[in-house]
């Protein structure tokens, strides 16, 4: 259901967009990320940064978008997410004792400590790249195909690097004794 919760605001904006258009759409995905981190605020009393950069990004580029009639800054949005996170990413390979993909799955796994890295530097060119992508489809694709390709192409591409990264993982999980 969290999962499902997490995808709300994009599957809405992907409905939205096929009976209307990219600025009702752009409309729709602004209130419903919205109300995704009210929800979050009174579920667990708390709201991440990258919640909040989220959503700041999505009220700016999404409100840029609407009042300018321009469908480039939501098509933006997605890429300057991606590149906040990979920034993130990347920068906790220097910033603290810990990279941010060993804080986040360290109560759930034990990994020697260049693996984290290792995981945590997939994770920063991962989302760069992706960031990346996003430009070369929105530049050269159709707005159809580019909503399209967030919907289901991002996902998708998350789901095949997760995979990657479970088998990279695997190796190196110590082997229990029954």
């Amino acid at each position: 259901m969290n999962q499902f919760f997490e995808f709300f605001p994009i599957l809405l904006f992907f409905l939205t967009y096929k009976f209307y258009d990219i600025y009702v759409a752009t409309g729709v995905v602004i209130a419903a990320t919205l109300v995704q981190v009210v929800y979050s605020w009174f579920r667990h009393k708390t709201i991440g940064v990258m919640q909040w950069i989220t959503l700041a990004l999505v009220i700016v580029m999404g409100s840029a978008t609407i009042y300018l009639h321009d469908e480039q800054f939501i098509k933006w949005k997605l890429s300057i997410v991606e590149w906040l996170f990979g920034l993130v990413f990347l920068g906790s390979q220097f910033i603290g004792k810990k990279p941010v993909v060993e804080r986040m799955l360290s109560g759930s796994l034990t990994l020697p400590a260049v693996i984290w890295k290792r995981l945590n530097l997939m994770w920063a060119i991962f989302f760069i790249g992706v960031g990346f992508i996003n430009v070369y489809v929105m530049y050269n694709y159709t707005t159809d195909d580019w909503v399209t390709f967030k919907t289901f192409g991002v996902p998708g591409l998350m789901i095949m690097f997760i995979l990657v990264q479970m088998a990279l993982i695997y190796k190196h999980i110590p082997e229990t004794k029954e």
